[in-house]
């Protein structure tokens, strides 16, 4: 498993673009300084990813004494090459998530669309909201909740956390009862969020629609979260 940099330390700038079977990949290059040394890697996200683990990244193929250096060298990379190393992390990415989608994902996913089920359409002024409408939009926003907190945990410790909650099992996508399951890790969760009680979240919420409508969106199009 590659060592993580603190994020405040990265520095990051965007190369071009590769195409790869049919889809663009936007590629940037990642820079930090480790024991008075410059390194970097180069970092490849799909144009038309939703989430941070639609991004893939070489290892640290860059060493010099300055940032500036690791620029030059990498503004000297041709398409041929860059083409070549985004085959190579997506390789790489490929063997150590498995042929399954990563387990953070999946989560990620499910409650995001069953948060969409629960809000429904969107009302056109609070005069329609009735009663059964807020509780619906309430039970909307606690599945939200449980998925920014998916969205903040690191992927190898969230599967590390839901193998603990099913008391040593790993996740099986593939087993007959994988919902049964997925509830047990979402109410898990769930149960152990700060969530404000129904009254209070109304109140709020009648307040301040739009920013919640703003955090929303992010939240589901995978946009940097507050």
């Amino acid at each position: 498993m590659q060592r993580r940099t603190p994020f405040e330390r990265l520095h990051r700038r965007s190369v071009g673009f590769v195409e790869r079977e049919g889809a663009t990949w936007a590629c940037f290059l990642v820079t930090f300084q480790e024991e008075g040394r410059w390194k970097g890697y180069l970092s490849f996200r799909r144009a038309d990813g939703e989430w941070e683990d639609d991004e893939v990244r070489t290892a640290d193929i860059f060493l010099e004494d300055s940032e500036k250096a690791i620029q030059g060298k990498a503004r000297e990379l041709g398409r041929p090459l860059l083409s070549g190393l985004l085959a190579s992390a997506l390789h790489t990415a490929e063997q150590r998530r498995g042929t399954e989608p990563g387990l953070r994902r999946w989560f990620r996913n499910q409650l995001a669309r069953r948060a969409r089920e629960l809000a429904g359409e969107e009302d056109d002024g609070a005069a329609g909201l009735s009663l059964p409408r807020l509780r619906s939009l309430y039970e909307s926003y606690r599945v939200d909740q449980v998925c920014h907190f998916i969205a903040l945990v690191d992927p190898p410790a969230f599967e590390e956390a839901v193998t603990r909650v099913l008391e040593g099992k790993p996740f099986d996508f593939h087993a007959r009862d994988r919902h049964q399951f997925a509830m047990m890790v979402v109410e898990y969760i769930e149960a152990r969020l700060p969530l404000p009680p129904f009254e209070v979240w109304a109140e709020d919420y009648l307040a301040h629609r739009d920013a919640y409508r703003s955090y929303t969106q992010a939240l589901h199009q995978g946009e940097r979260l507050p």
